[in-house]
C-alpha cells in the first residue's frame, strides 16, 4: 500500500492513472493525439554548488493532432503542498499549465 492508499495497476501509480493512460492509447492509436509521453521530466531550477535541482515529473504528454496543442497531465488523488508549489513553478518559470485528472 502506497504512502496515499493508491493500489499499483498495470504498472501505474493507481487505478485512475492506468484508465486514464488505457484512454490516452486508444486516442494516440486513433490518430487524434500525437507525441504520447510519459512520466516527463522538467527542470524547473537547475541545481549547483552540491544543491539538487528541482524536477517536476509529468504523468503524460501529449499534442492534440488537429489543433498541435500541447498538454501537461497529471492524474491526482491528493494534491499534496510539494505538488501545489511545482504547479506554481511550472506555470511561472516554464509558461505551462498542468490539467489535473
Amino acid at each position: 500500500m502506497s504512502k496515499y492508499h493508491s493500489e499499483r495497476t498495470n504498472g501505474y501509480a493507481s487505478r485512475k492513472e492506468a484508465r486514464f493512460a488505457a484512454d490516452l492509447a486508444i486516442l494516440a492509436r486513433a490518430g487524434k493525439i500525437l507525441d504520447l509521453r510519459e512520466q516527463v521530466a522538467f527542470t524547473l531550477i537547475e541545481g549547483r554548488n552540491g544543491v539538487q535541482g528541482i524536477k517536476y515529473i509529468a504523468d503524460f504528454c501529449w499534442k492534440d493532432a488537429d489543433t498541435g496543442v500541447a498538454h501537461v497531465a497529471d492524474v491526482k488523488g491528493y494534491r499534496t503542498p510539494v505538488y501545489r508549489l511545482k504547479k506554481k513553478m511550472m506555470y511561472l518559470l516554464c509558461g505551462l499549465t498542468i490539467e489535473e485528472l
